[in-house]
């Protein structure tokens, strides 16, 4: 995440020759990124966690997430437009710097016995900012240093960095937890401050041309990302699915839980059923170079649909928490294959001088599904018994992908631009 194959800056004798797992600067660039996500994922539990028991208001730790993805979604197209801009490596840097102040700000606090509701919230809104900005800067450092042919297999080893975070992040949380309020706070400050250190290690050639910087100024440049994502037919039509799926599969989790919990089942094991996600993303990241030698662009793309509609349906038919499990394992299976085809396909036909932009505009897209998908879920809950809510995301979402399987534009397309 190349039509202008032309614009892809020159890459280094040394990056072309070496093989993956000896290219120092993605090594250590990847081992940074892996250290934020999984301080990310560790706040992602803490911080409700420590809110609900400050204030005993379920709404008030549920305030954290949502804070966190306003903040990601509202400066979301900007981070594209400045990573289109400014130098890469120091936008790293700078997002690297503000994610660890705002984690030692948290642990000072609590050390002092004066964090407040508003400084939780505050880092919330810090956490999803340095996402928004951050996450563009990121991809596109990633390929500054490695070259083409290695690409797929540099992103997919970056999904086993998301997968492997989300699934170690919540259980490690816990456990910190019962160690003292502060250790899981203490502990994202450790990895803050290990992103950091490999942002500020890496060199790379980090400065955007001087298209890019005169593209990013004109009238609407933020949007000029999405603008040309919809233009192109085939990144439209996956840019829209994986947001389909996104969407309800995170309202899909939701109905799930309700589900779990109307026939009796334990929190202990609503919480182990939810991994199935988590673990089906582990082992997909393993099959995305071969799921991508099989299959191609469009036919991925609606297999792996179809299959999360049979994954919605499933645990209607058949509740119970092994059934959940194996739903979101299978949902969760072709995700990494997904995702990696998203930025494959945008490094190969977006322009270099907006491709920032073009991944800002898919991360925000994607990001914004997740709480609208809940809340949907939410309102049909109140409605309908948690059986019906689930074939009723199957069946929108097997509706939005029926004209797709029929027509030959999708299924027809290439690899290659």
């Amino acid at each position: 995440m190349n039509e202008e194959r032309g614009t892809t800056a020159t890459l280094e004798p040394e990056a072309a020759a070496v093989p993956l797992r000896r290219n120092r600067r993605f090594q250590t660039l990847w081992a940074g990124s892996a250290s934020a996500m999984l301080g990310t994922c560790l706040a992602d539990t803490a911080y409700p966690l420590l809110l609900l028991a400050m204030t005993g208001s379920p709404t008030v730790a549920g305030a954290f997430g949502a804070v966190q993805f306003g903040a990601s979604v509202l400066f979301g197209l900007h981070g594209g437009t400045v990573a289109d801009r400014h130098d890469r490596r120091r936008i790293l840097i700078l997002a690297d710097t503000v994610r660890l102040l705002t984690a030692l700000s948290v642990a000072l606090a609590l050390a002092a016995d004066r964090l407040t509701v508003p400084h939780a919230l505050l880092a919330a809104a810090a956490i999803g900012a340095t996402m928004a900005y951050g996450g563009p800067a990121r991809m596109l450092a990633l390929r500054a240093v490695v070259p083409p042919e290695q690409l797929r297999q540099a992103l997919s080893q970056d999904e086993l960095r998301v997968n492997g975070a989300a699934l170690a992040g919540p259980p490690l949380a816990g456990f910190l937890l019962g160690l003292g309020t502060a250790v899981p706070f203490l502990t994202t400050v450790l990895t803050s401050g290990l992103a950091l250190g490999a942002s500020v290690a890496v060199r790379f050639d980090s400065d955007p041309d001087e298209r890019a910087r005169a593209g990013g100024k004109e009238k609407g440049a933020a949007f000029a990302g999405l603008r040309y994502l919809f233009a192109n037919r085939m990144l439209r039509g996956t840019v829209l699915v994986v947001a389909a799926l996104n969407l309800t599969g995170s309202a899909m989790l939701l109905a799930a839980m309700v589900l779990l919990r109307d026939h009796g089942t334990s929190e202990a094991g609503i919480g182990l059923a939810l991994t199935g996600e988590a673990v089906g993303g582990l082992l997909g990241a393993l099959l995305v170079s071969r799921l991508h030698r099989l299959l191609r662009p469009g036919a991925l793309l609606l297999v792996v649909a179809w299959a999360a509609v049979l994954s919605f349906a499933a645990p209607a038919a058949a509740p119970g928490p092994l059934v959940v499990l194996a739903a979101l394992a299978l949902t969760g299976l072709g995700v990494p294959a997904l995702r990696v085809m998203l930025d494959v396909l945008v490094f190969q036909r977006v322009p270099e001088a907006m491709r920032g932009r073009a991944m800002a505009g898919t991360m925000t897209l994607l990001m914004a599904g997740l709480p609208l998908g809940t809340m949907t879920a939410g309102l049909l809950l109140d409605r309908f018994p948690a059986p019906t809510v689930l074939l009723l995301l199957a069946a929108a979402l097997a509706a939005a992908l029926l004209p797709l399987t029929l027509g030959r534009a999708l299924r027809g397309t290439s690899w290659e631009a």
